[in-house]
């Protein structure tokens, strides 16, 4: 799972959809080179220098920031001075040209900002400000319990056996993605949460089509209302008949008790998040293995090496493409610059993983360098909830995949890997593999 803000590894249900996202800001930001898919986008290479605050022009004429430093990124994102409240807050990277200059001609008129005055009925809690976030992010850590993530995790090495297993019998040669990399995530957030896995493919492609930016506004509002309609009625089924599972337990142990549409809400948060963002750092951490065999070797050589090497992936790969926004809502200054009120900062979570005034040699994949702190969970009240059920699922992922395939190896070249630049959470469509 990614972060609450954004996401799995920092994704959950979208901040933008992407085609509007595009639109707004510079794309040289937000896409990676083929021929170095796990650095950050060129854009923001390039910015490197210029300071780990700095202005950024968006294309509707909003006034905004680009956080590029870890430590500020970690302030942003610690301070509840920045919201993340997208009801009641204008983000900038969401606002038409017309709302930008409103808003400007307000702050002209020294204007304070003001929060819209509107009750929070949803359950859209990653785009909540405490108080409400914090009585439903208090609910679901009730709900993620030892004894339920242990079960699960028992369960995480025989589903990846039995895809391995199925690979090997149907192989040489597999898409990893859909084969082993998806299926193992899918798996866990559908036992979580009490979904049948006969019904995966509803939620995989409908969640598809509203991450990718080729997708038409009519088709994510169609994607959008069939995965409405299918949680909802599974919030019934659990209403009839709970059982032992996290969204059972959401609807029949809060007090006072969860509506249905705050029901449906958190819902559709868990199960985007709890498969997407793993299945794509599975997929790319592969692949990022893969071409470094100097780091696989290592790790083959020294499986214990693995907790240390999934953090490093993290760290490495940062797969929420620009990162996860917020505003300020009163005049705060970050390092040595005064972010007014009003103002949309945008953390560039890739950029931030790889501050050098952190870590020597940060752009390099190294499974061996001490555990390097990094915000691919998030940081401060929005931090993944899920983060230990990914890290578990990536654990075990990578390890029994190295173990039981010694020669795992890409069908075709690099420059053939189909890249998801036109997705919010970067990752590869399809890792064509083989063996023997």
């Amino acid at each position: 799972m990614t972060t609450e803000t954004s996401g799995t590894p920092d994704a959950t249900a979208p901040e933008h959809s992407p085609t509007e996202l595009r639109s707004i800001v510079p794309t040289e930001l937000l896409e990676r080179r083929s021929g170095c898919p796990f650095d950050p986008a060129p854009g923001l290479a390039e910015r490197r220098g210029r300071g780990a605050v700095q202005p950024l022009e968006l294309a509707n004429g909003a006034r905004s920031f680009l956080v590029t430093g870890f430590d500020e990124a970690r302030q942003v994102l610690g301070d509840q001075r920045f919201s993340n409240d997208r009801v009641r807050y204008k983000d900038a990277t969401q606002l038409q040209a017309h709302e930008v200059a409103e808003l400007a001609a307000a702050a002209e008129r020294g204007e304070p900002v003001r929060p819209a005055e509107v009750e929070r009925t949803d359950g859209m809690f990653i785009f909540m400000d405490p108080p409400e976030h914090t009585r439903i992010r208090r609910l679901l850590q009730g709900q993620f319990t030892v004894r339920r993530m242990r079960a699960l995790e028992s369960r995480l090495s025989e589903i990846a056996v039995e895809h391995i297993e199925a690979m090997l019998a149907a192989g040489p040669g597999a898409d990893l993605v859909r084969a082993y990399a998806l299926p193992l995530p899918s798996l866990m957030i559908c036992e979580l949460l009490g979904v049948d896995y006969a019904d995966r493919d509803t939620f995989q492609d409908n969640t598809g089509v509203a991450l990718s930016s080729d997708s038409t506004a009519e088709e994510r509002a169609r994607a959008g209302g069939e995965l409405y309609a299918f949680i909802a009625k599974l919030v019934a089924d659990k209403r009839a008949h709970p059982s032992d599972d996290l969204l059972s337990g959401l609807v029949h142990d809060a007090d006072p008790p969860l509506t249905d549409a705050q029901l449906i809400d958190i819902a559709l948060v868990l199960l985007g998040a709890g498969h997407e963002t793993t299945a794509n750092m599975l997929a790319l951490g592969t692949y990022a293995l893969l071409q470094n065999p100097d780091q696989l070797a290592a790790l083959r050589a020294d499986p214990s090496l693995i907790d240390d090497a999934v953090e490093e992936l993290l760290r490495y790969l940062s797969i929420i493409q620009l990162g996860v926004s917020r505003i300020a809502t009163e005049t705060v200054t970050v390092g040595d610059v005064e972010i007014p009120a009003g103002a949309t900062v945008v953390v560039a979570t890739p950029e931030a993983n790889r501050d050098a005034r952190r870590l020597s040699t940060p752009d390099s994949l190294d499974v061996r360098r001490d555990r390097a702190p990094h915000l691919a969970f998030g940081h401060g009240v929005h931090q993944c909830i899920g983060q230990q059920l990914a890290r578990a699922e990536m654990k075990v992922g990578f390890t029994e995949l190295l173990t039981r395939i010694p020669d795992l190896r890409l069908a075709v070249p690099a420059g053939e890997i189909p890249l998801r630049n036109d997705m919010l959470i970067f990752g590869v469509h399809a890792l064509p593999v083989t063996w023997g």
